[in-house]
């Protein structure tokens, strides 16, 4: 039985835009707050940023059969986007407007499986270091009851 999703986004190339005007918090959380639309891959997944605080960035998901793998799990990658956008995020604000951040390493570590029947998931990122050139910060992926389901650590480089 075929089953089908229709995904829509807004521009990304004015949402960047947009970014770069705002310190990274404020940006962030006019994201959270539906001021401006959430970037495509959130769309495409199906994530949303729930929660912004200085050092903090909180994602939610609810994974189900369009995130599956051939082995009929949710696939690992979701994990690593969630983990990778909250640790991302949770640098992000820290950010002064007019400069940015991206990836440099990232660590993950996958615990449990995901299914459909696992519910709401919650990616936490907290910042653990923030220097002129270089930023850390680590994430959890947990269930409602705190149940850990995946956790990772990241480097990212600041780009001024």
């Amino acid at each position: 039985m075929k089953r089908s999703l229709e995904v829509t986004w807004e521009d990304p190339v004015a949402l960047a835009e947009a970014g770069r005007r705002l310190p990274g918090i404020e940006f962030l959380r006019a994201i959270c707050d539906g001021k401006l639309p959430p970037p495509p891959i959130a769309a495409l997944l199906g994530f949303t940023l729930v929660e912004v605080e200085p050092g903090r960035a909180v994602f939610e998901v609810t994974p189900g059969e369009r995130h599956y793998n051939p082995i009929g799990v949710v696939h690992g990658g979701l994990a690593m986007t969630l983990l990778d956008s909250c640790m991302g995020c949770a640098v992000q604000t820290h950010m002064p407007a007019g400069s940015g951040y991206t990836t440099l390493e990232a660590k993950t570590n996958l615990v449990r499986a995901i299914t459909g029947d696992t519910g709401k998931l919650r990616a936490i990122g907290k910042t653990l270091h923030v220097g002129k050139r270089m930023a850390t910060a680590e994430g959890r992926l947990e269930d409602a009851s705190g149940k850990l389901y995946a956790h990772g650590t990241t480097t990212c480089i600041i780009l001024s």
